[in-house]
């Protein structure tokens, strides 16, 4: 089960890498200064909002995973288990941040 879809995993990142590959070639291309650096600003804020969320989901699945296995065997540390989940999504919303940050510069 780990091996498939760890290999789903990196099959999607191949496929993501080759359609966004010509995007990334016509962004740094020298032809065109200032649109080069607009569009590797709105490249780094896509990747910092993609790789924060990404990362933000298995922190979540595997706190989410934990949580549900506690609070089966112990159903009054609902509320400190939940906390450890919403603290996995705050990677996410610092991913959001780092964008905006971005984007405003």
């Amino acid at each position: 089960m780990k091996r498939g879809s760890l290999l789903i995993g990196i099959v999607f990142a191949v496929i993501l890498l080759i359609l966004t590959s010509p995007l990334v070639l016509h962004a740094f291309s020298p032809q065109q200064e200032e649109a080069t650096a607009v569009e590797g600003k709105f490249l780094a804020m896509a990747l910092a909002t993609g790789i924060s969320s990404i990362a933000a989901a298995y922190a979540v699945a595997k706190t989410g995973v934990a949580a549900l296995a506690t609070i089966t065997e112990k159903p009054e540390l609902f509320g400190r288990t939940i906390l450890y989940v919403g603290l996995a999504e705050g990677i996410a919303i610092y991913g959001v941040l780092v964008s905006l940050l971005i984007w405003i510069t």
